[in-house]
This record gives structure tokens, C-alpha cells and sequence, in this order.
């Protein structure tokens, strides 16, 4: 890869690391080099004065050379190797929030962070992109929602509540006065668990589902001393809350390496069966996440309890096979 093709941040610590030598370097060969113009430069530059370094520009034209004060003592704390990779990890992982302020404010500090790279391993990360990947899931795309994300966020920090109008499932709308508490996130998307102040319960909320979300700026609320988000999910096998159940499930032999692999919920136990299947029993919330989460394993999977989920797969499975009958 050539240093005019390096992404921003890699070409703001290649830049850092010219001007930080001895006698630093000239201001032309930083634009030939990188393929800057004189704005993009000066704009470097200033992200550098920004950090607190004492950056020097002296002469013109091509005696023009740009370095760090000599007097300056470089000190600091310096990120390893492991936690520029996790820097990397981290943001991989939020890709799914790309358009938003979310992801500019996320390119934003760990381009701030960059200096503190040690130098000695700048090389190492040069192909760090190629080298480390996430791969995404089927994400949900927030760039068309950029104002309602701010306004969550900022309700959130503030503890401001909201008037909302949100649109459920099927499609039908409501009204809710919400304390935010949570903004979480599950496969790719985003919720908010929110107090639902007309029934006093803490609820879920599909971000993307909001058709209006006002925060009422000159209101606050208490944040509730004895709450934690932990609890909304403790029985949840997804996102939805509520009341866990005693589940049992049979897998077959073809899955059962797959199945026992994981850890699908801290409740749950595994049995080996006779046949080389396994048989797991947990106690969860029989929400849609669970349903659709067995019913991925086609022919392999089979219910035992609870009854009602033992007829709602059955009944799935009936719907699915009459759509390839006749």
C-alpha cells in the first residue's frame, strides 16, 4: 500500500512520526508524499496543535519544513500493540452505525488517540485493516435517522424525558411519555429501554421504530439509584424482557458439536443423549427471539416445554411447509 492510498488516520500518524524527527521535514514532500493539498495539510497540522504539540513551520516555498520543537519532552501515556487492536476491534464492530455522529465521534477520538501509538509499532499496524476483520451481521441502517439518535443520546446524558410516537411490529402507532435509561445494543441495532411513565414499567424500544422523539429540554428527571440494566435481559434470550420459563429442547446429532460449542444463555444445561444428540434445558424468556432461534434449526430441533411454545414452533413449522404444498 502506498502512503497516498493509507486511510486518514494512518497518514496522521505517518505525518506525526516525519515531523517528530530530528530537523523534521519538509512541507512538500508531506504533500507529494501523502497526496495532500495545502488545506488538507494545514488541517493536519492544526489536529496536531490541537493535541498540544508544539508544532514549528518555518521558511517558504520549498525551504518550507515543518517539525516538532526540539525542547519539547515527549511524554505521555503510549498504547501497545494489543490495545491499538482493540481500538481497531472496537470500531469494526460499530459499522452498523456509519453516517451517524456515533461513528464520526468514534474515528474522531482514535484518531486522537494515534500519537500515543508507540512507535516502535506503527509498521505493524500498517495493513491492520486487512489483517483484523469483522465480519457484520444483517445490520440495521440508522444514516437516514442522524437528529433522533442525537436526541436519544442527549436525553440519555441529560436525563431529560420525551414525548414519542412509536411504531410497533404491525406497523401501529403509539404515544408514550419516556424516562431513557439504556441505549443498547443487539445484533446490528439499536434499543432504548425507557420508563414508560403512564404505567410505570421499564420497556424496549426499536430505536429506527420511533416516528417522533422529543426530549423536553427543560425537564429532568431522577435517574433510578436501584436500577440496572443487567435485570432487563437477565432471563431474556434477545433483546425482549419479561419472565423466563423452564425450556426444554432436543437437538440432533448433526447439530449437537454446534450446539454444545456455545454458551446460549448462563441458565442453561446440557445433557448428552444416547443417539449422539443433547438435550438442553434453560430457563428464558419465550419471546420471538427464542422462537425464530430454534426454528433456524429446521429439522434438528425439537421442543419439549413449554407446551405453548411447543405448539407455536409446531404451528410455524406447518405454516412454512404449506407454503411448498401444492
Amino acid at each position: 500500500m502506498l502512503d497516498i492510498d493509507l486511510n486518514k488516520s494512518q497518514k496522521f500518524v505517518r505525518i506525526l512520526e516525519l515531523v517528530s524527527r530530528r530537523g523534521g521535514v519538509q512541507a512538500q514532500v508531506l504533500i507529494d508524499r501523502f497526496g495532500l493539498d495545502a488545506r488538507t495539510l494545514r488541517r493536519y497540522l492544526a489536529d496536531m496543535h490541537d493535541l498540544g504539540l508544539p508544532i514549528e513551520d518555518t521558511g517558504n516555498g520549498t525551504e518550507r519544513t515543518i517539525c516538532i520543537a526540539p525542547t519539547y519532552a515527549r511524554s505521555g501515556v503510549q498504547l501497545t500493540l494489543a490495545e491499538v487492536l482493540s481500538l481497531h476491534f472496537g470500531r469494526t464492530l460499530y459499522t452498523f452505525l456509519e453516517g451517524t455522529s456515533f461513528a464520526a465521534d468514534m474515528e474522531g477520538a482514535i484518531e486522537r488517540l494515534q500519537p500515543a501509538i508507540a512507535r516502535s509499532t506503527t509498521d505493524l499496524t500498517r495493513d491492520i485493516d486487512r489483517k483484523f476483520m469483522a465480519v457484520g451481521e444483517h445490520a440495521k441502517n440508522y444514516a437516514s435517522h442522524p437528529d433522533l439518535l442525537d436526541e436519544v443520546i442527549s436525553a440519555l446524558l441529560y436525563s431529560n424525558p420525551a414525548d414519542a410516537e412509536y411504531r410497533g411490529v404491525r406497523g401501529l402507532g403509539k404515544i408514550y411519555r419516556l424516562e431513557p435509561l439504556t441505549l443498547a445494543v443487539y445484533r446490528q441495532g439499536l434499543y432504548l429501554y425507557a420508563r414508560d411513565t403512564a404505567e410505570g414499567k421499564i420497556k424496549s424500544f426499536a430505536v429506527e421504530r420511533f416516528e417522533r422523539f422529543s426530549r423536553l429540554r427543560r425537564e429532568t428527571f431522577v435517574y433510578p439509584a436501584d436500577y440496572d440494566p443487567r435485570d432487563q435481559v437477565a432471563s431474556s434470550f434477545g433483546i425482549t424482557g419479561g419472565k423466563g420459563e423452564d425450556v426444554v429442547a432436543r437437538f440432533s446429532p448433526e447439530v449437537a458439536f454446534y450446539v454444545r460449542e456455545r454458551v446460549w444463555h448462563p441458565t442453561q444445561r446440557l445433557e448428552k443423549l444416547p443417539d449422539g444428540g443433547v438435550r438442553l434445558r434453560m430457563r428464558v424468556v419465550c419471546g420471538p427471539e427464542l422462537k425464530e432461534w430454534l426454528l433456524g434449526f429446521g429439522p434438528h430441533a425439537r421442543v419439549d416445554a413449554p407446551e405453548h411454545l411447543v405448539e407455536s414452533v409446531r404451528e410455524a413449522h406447518r405454516a412454512a411447509l404449506a407454503n411448498y404444498s401444492g
